[in-house]
This record gives structure tokens, C-alpha cells and sequence, in this order.
């Protein structure tokens, strides 16, 4: 993303933006044409106007008055015509675009490594995706195809002026530079002041919506008066931002305003001595000159505050396509599709680090042979989860090789190779919808009687069917009207439900309560058996089955073994792990 330059205008970013209306030639051209008779009509009006004082009125010509001003009336028309078209189709074609950029920038999102999520505040990608896309739009209603406009109507009364009178058009002219230089000035300082708003907009709504889904944390720690305190805060920066906006157009719209009443004098003055002494300039000229400059200056002050809106949109588009060219995607480039996959999955000296120079896991090599299930301990930080992030390709590899029944897992399609790995994590998240929706995730491949059989299977139809309106029970938002071991109970089942050949459990059973922890522990035994399991545990007493256990410590493998022959080393990592749980569950 570019600096703030407080350049009025970012070609460049610009021509980017306009090829976004290439499908809708037709409607673009359809509102430069649009544009182009609302300049021929704004001069039509004075004209015309001119016609019916020197040769209607003052002549007192009754029969031309009445057709001048039933030409007067048609032109009326066809400018409220031409006006409707213009607004409809530059608005029409603003929102085209911007749906258009919203799709592409979701998809784009979609693709991005989870490391880029762990980086970046939901707040202001939230902003990218709606109120800076939605900006975008007045680039197109309200801004350029208006700044078109309002130009051609300067250029064609220009021209205009001149033919009728140079004299009085050198009048205007005098005046116009100084409007042109405050309009240039207004600009460049209006560039940088919506920068600045925009910024904190982002700051605003990401501090919004990490504070209303942490409102647990705010309200169990006593934190409402600091944060209050925080909010304040950044309200007033926000505040500021706009300010300075409403500061520049107090200078500016006074200083135009004033321009034009001294450009009204002047042709009052000068135009009125010259038709008062019979001059080649008439009465009807200089009423026209009136509100020809009136209509030279008008769109001056209307560019201003149209630029206002096209610049406030440029930023916006500046910062969606910075999330656009953003290069965080995982490269999917495997041509190959998984289809009976047996499940053996290998890691061969792999190395990995989040951040450069501080490896997680160093030269880590284990096999899980098909249908085993291999349970991984150790502590925090130790690279458990970082295993099955891995597996599933949300981060790449420094080196070594990741293969699922011996195939480099970079040659697989990355939806093919999700296709068949299901995770169910520590901390569930459900979608504020159904029960049914939440297991199934809208695929329209998996019915509901599917479900019921899966959900049997496991043994949790029956909690479902207790909650109201059973599977089309509605969990609102994460979930907050399930307990912590109802939400893992539908994470169980929608991992078991697409039926995977690799299942992995992330800390599943940390976080239960006492009523839900049998049905986990059942619902476990039931969805790992005969396929091949990676089990990431803090509770030892939930992994004693499992075919081998894998102990970590700081990114490496240091004892492996199933539960009896861990316990036989003496002073082993293990062992002393399990003394530790079985004292504190004694105790």
C-alpha cells in the first residue's frame, strides 16, 4: 500500500479500478453519453433565456415568448431525462463494480494462510470487506462520472461565454484562478485527511469487535472502566480525523462563495454600463452571463466535494487492493486427487518456524501407520499443534517431507487432501445457525438422515433431540447457547459425519464438563476406531489405548511408546507427567 503522498490523484490505482467496468461497456458509455447532454443542455437553458429577454420581452414579441418558452420547457424535460439516466446507471454501475470486488476480495481471503489471520485484526479486514468496498462505490455515483460532467458543462459554457462576449467572459476568467488554486490546495489536504480517517475507522471497528467478543473477559476481569477509558480514546482520534475534513471545507466553500459574488458584481457592473450605452452586449447577455458563471462555478465547488468523495473512495479502493495483492496463499499446485486413501501419514525431517530463525519444530520424522492411532503429549509450546496445522497445509513447511500413504502431501490438490483429514479443535467454532447446519456445513451432499445415523452411531441423538427444535435448533452466535461440551459434542459429529480417513483431535477434551465427558469419551472411541487417529491430549487417562504415544519437548520427538512402555523409564518426560496427573486426580 502506498504512503501518503498527498497526491490529488493516483492514476495508477485509477486505470486499476476502471477495468472493473470492462463487462459493462454498454452502461459506461451509456453515462458518458448522458453526461455529455447534460453539458448541451446546461447551456440550452441561458440561451434560451437570452432569446426571450432581448427579442420576446423587450421587443414584446407574445407569440415568440410563448414558443421560447415551450422550447425552454422541452429542454427542462429532456435534462431531467438525461439527469435520471445519468444517476441510475453511474450508481447501477457503482454497485456492479463493487459486488464484483467483494466477491474476488473474499474469495481472495479465503485462500489466505492461517498465518496471515494470526497477524491481522478481524476489525480491519472486516472494514476492507464492507465499508471500504462500499466507499469504492461513490467513486462511481458520486465521483468521477460526476467530475466528467460538471467539466464538460465548464468547457461547453466556456466556449459559450466567449462566443456571446469575450469582455465579460475575461471578467469571469479573472476570478476563476483564484477558486481553481483553492480547489487544487483543497484537494491535496483532503487526500491526506481522509487517509487519516479512513485509518482510524479501521482502528475503530477493530477495537469494536474485539472488545464485543471478549465481553466475557472485560466483564469477569472489571475492565468496562479501561476499556471505556481505551474507546474514548480512539473516538476522539476518529473525531480529529474528521475534523480536519470539516475544517478544510469551511476555508474552502466561504472562499468559493465569495469568488462568485464578486464575479456577479462584475458583470452586473461592467455588462450593465455597456447594454445601458447600446453596446453589442444586451440586457439578455448579461442576465445569461449571470448564471453562466453561477453555472461555471458551481460545478468548481461541486468537483471539490464530489473530489471529497472520489478521494475518500480512492483510499478505500488503495486499501482493498492492498489486501488484493496480498500474498499469502498457500500454493496449490498438486495435480494430484486423492481417492482411496489407506491413511499411513509420514513426516520426514521437517523442519518449521512461524517466525525466521526460531524453528518450532526441528528435523521432526514419525510414522502413523494406517487405522493406528498415535497420541502426541508435552508442553505448551512444544509443537503439537503445529503437527496437524501442518498436515492440513495451513502453513508451509521450511523443509522436509509430509506424505500421506508415501505422497508428498504438495502434490496433492489442497482440496482434495482436506477433503479427507477432519479436525475437531479445543476451541469449537459454530456459526450462528442450526445445529444441522453447523454439522453439516450447508453441503448439500450430506442429508439430514445422514446425520441422525451418524449422531446415533455416537451416541449423541439423543442430547440433540432434547435441545428445542432438536437439529434446527439455532446456536446463535459461536455458539453461545450450547455449553462448552455441547459445542464439542457437534464438533465430534461434524468431523465424524464426512466420514474422513484421517481424524485428528486438538485438545478435544480439555474443556469439558463432567455431564458431557463420557459422551466424548465414548463419541472418541467410536470415531477413531479403524482409521487412522492423531491425538492431541493434556489428559493422559484419555490417550492410555492409544497404539503409540508420542512425547515432545521444544520441537522434538523425545520418547515414544505406548502407555506401559513409557512408564518403564525411569525418570522419564512421561512418567513424570503422568505421576503428576494421577497425584492431582488422587489428591
Amino acid at each position: 500500500m502506498s504512503e501518503k503522498s498527498g497526491k490529488a490523484f493516483d492514476f495508477k490505482l485509477f486505470r486499476r479500478l476502471i477495468t472493473y467496468t470492462n463487462p459493462y461497456r454498454l452502461t459506461f458509455y451509456s453515462v458518458a453519453f448522458s453526461a455529455i447532454l447534460l453539458s448541451v443542455f446546461a447551456v440550452l437553458r441561458p440561451y434560451l433565456l437570452q432569446q426571450i429577454i432581448d427579442k420576446a420581452i423587450i421587443l414584446k414579441n407574445n407569440e415568440l415568448l410563448i414558443t421560447l418558452i415551450a422550447f425552454m420547457l422541452g429542454v427542462l424535460f429532456l435534462e431531467v431525462i438525461s439527469q435520471f439516466l445519468f444517476i441510475y446507471f453511474a450508481n447501477w454501475l457503482g454497485q456492479e463494480v463493487i459486488r464484483d470486488i467483494r466477491v474476488k476480495l473474499f474469495k481472495h481471503m479465503l485462500g489466505f494462510k492461517k498465518q496471515y489471520y494470526d497477524q491481522s485484526a478481524v476489525g480491519r479486514l472486516v472494514t476492507r470487506a464492507v465499508s471500504d468496498i462500499e466507499t469504492i462505490a461513490s467513486i462511481f455515483s458520486q465521483g468521477l462520472f460526476m467530475i466528467i460532467s460538471d467539466l464538460l458543462k465548464m468547457l461547453v459554457i466556456l466556449g459559450y461565454m466567449f462566443y456571446q462576449s469575450w469582455q465579460l467572459s475575461l471578467l469571469v476568467l479573472m476570478v476563476l484562478p483564484v477558486i481553481v488554486y483553492a480547489t487544487r490546495v483543497f484537494q491535496k489536504k483532503m487526500k491526506v485527511a481522509f487517509e487519516e480517517v479512513r485509518t482510524q475507522v479501521s482502528n475503530l471497528n477493530s477495537f469494536v469487535q474485539e472488545r464485543i467478543t471478549g465481553m466475557k473477559i472485560v466483564q469477569l476481569f472489571t475492565r468496562e472502566e479501561t476499556e471505556y477509558a481505551n474507546f474514548k480514546e480512539i473516538n476522539e482520534k476518529h473525531k480529529k480525523g474528521w475534523i480536519k475534513t470539516v475544517w478544510y471545507n469551511s476555508i474552502f466553500f466561504p472562499i468559493a462563495e465569495m469568488s462568485s459574488s464578486i464575479t456577479i458584481g462584475l458583470i452586473v457592473w461592467f455588462g450593465g454600463l455597456k447594454a445601458a450605452q447600446g453596446d453589442v452586449i444586451t440586457l439578455g447577455v448579461v442576465i445569461a452571463f449571470i448564471e453562466l458563471s453561477q453555472m461555471l462555478f458551481r460545478p468548481l465547488r461541486q468537483i471539490a466535494d464530489k473530489f471529497n468523495s472520489l478521494q475518500m473512495g480512492m483510499v478505500a479502493a488503495n486499501r482493498v487492493f492492498a489486501v488484493l495483492d496480498k500474498d499469502s496463499k498457500i500454493e496449490d499446485n498438486g495435480e494430484i486427487n486423492l481417492k482411496n486413501v489407506n491413511g499411513k501419514i509420514s513426516f520426514k525431517d521437517v523442519r518449521f518456524s512461524y517466525i525466521e530463525g526460531e524453528e518450532v519444530l526441528k528435523g521432526l520424522s514419525l510414522t502413523v501407520d494406517e487405522g493406528k492411532t498415535i497420541a502426541i503429549v508435552g508442553a505448551t509450546g512444544a509443537g503439537k499443534s503445529t503437527i496437524i496445522n501442518l498436515l492440513s497445509r495451513f502453513y508451509e513447511i521450511d523443509s522436509g517431507v509430509i506424505s500421506i500413504d508415501d505422497i508428498d502431501i504438495k502434490t496433492v490438490d489442497l482440496k482434495s487432501l482436506r477433503s479427507h483429514i477432519a479436525v475437531v479443535l479445543q476451541d469449537v467454532f459454530l456459526f450462528a445457525d442450526t445445529i444441522l447446519n453447523n454439522i453439516t456445513l450447508n453441503n448439500p451432499e450430506i442429508s439430514e438422515e445422514e446425520v441422525h445415523r451418524a449422531a446415533k452411531e455416537i451416541g449423541i441423538h439423543d442430547f440433540i433431540m432434547s435441545l428445542p427444535k432438536g437439529y434446527h435448533y439455532n446456536v446463535k452466535e459461536r455458539g453461545a447457547m450450547l455449553s462448552s461440551g455441547q459445542r464439542q459434542l457437534i464438533s465430534f459429529l461434524r468431523a465424524y459425519v464426512t466420514n474422513p480417513e484421517i481424524l485428528v483431535l486438538d485438545e478435544a477434551t480439555s474443556s469439558i464438563d463432567s455431564h458431557s465427558e463420557q459422551l466424548i469419551q465414548d463419541a472418541t472411541n467410536k470415531i477413531t476406531k479403524g482409521r487412522t487417529s492423531i491425538v492431541i491430549a493434556h489428559r493422559l487417562a484419555t490417550i492410555k489405548n492409544a497404539d503409540k504415544i508420542i512425547v515432545m519437548d521444544q520441537g522434538e520427538i523425545v520418547e515414544q511408546g505406548n502407555h506401559n512402555e513409557l512408564l518403564e523409564i525411569e525418570d522419564g518426560y512421561y512418567r513424570n507427567l503422568y505421576e503428576v496427573q494421577f497425584a492431582t486426580t488422587v489428591e
